[in-house]
């Protein structure tokens, strides 16, 4: 056996070391390109104020773009779509400006805390379900603007799969 061979077989050896789960690590947040546009109105991210999401699908290298977070969560909750979903970020709209959502605000979909139900409207004028990081900066968004705050887990399929115009409900 050659020293190259020793060593490919060396470096393969030691690739699986430390790591037994078989899990794959989660791909990171990425930031949308001027190309960027929307998955399902196909309109560009970068023309709509607003929290924005995306999501990437095992065996894609980009992701799916949503010019809102309540398209974001419509996608992860329809029964029928044929790749799994490995991570969903949305903006933490506690750091993010409303008006054009700063880059490095991402955060993960599944461990945010949202606003559902109140006055403001996301960037396409609809209903928007509002992240946040932090669960004290979602309260006091909702004593601002209506609404309820909910967990990932928690929110209501029709919050994000039914009606389309915003509430104004302070629940």
């Amino acid at each position: 056996m050659t020293w190259r061979a020793i060593v490919l077989v060396a470096m393969l050896g030691l690739s699986g070391c430390g790591d037994d789960s078989g899990a794959a690590v989660p791909p990171a947040p990425l930031e949308p390109g001027a190309d960027a546009s929307g998955h399902f109105c196909g309109m560009s991210l970068l023309e709509h104020a607003g929290p924005k999401g995306q999501v990437h699908l095992r065996g894609r290298a980009e992701p799916l773009w949503f010019t809102s977070v309540r398209d974001t969560l419509a996608f992860a909750l329809l029964p029928d779509e044929p790749w799994p979903i490995d991570a969903i970020f949305v903006n933490d709209m506690g750091r993010a400006s409303w008006a054009r959502p700063e880059p490095g605000t991402w955060i993960e979909a599944r461990r945010a805390w949202y606003v559902v139900g109140s006055t403001r409207a996301g960037g396409m004028g609809a209903a928007e379900t509002i992240p946040f990081a932090e669960r004290d900066a979602a309260r006091r968004f909702a004593d601002e603007h209506g609404g309820v705050v909910l967990g990932f887990d928690d929110i209501p399929r029709d919050a994000v799969l039914g009606r389309t115009e915003t509430s104004g409900a302070n629940r």
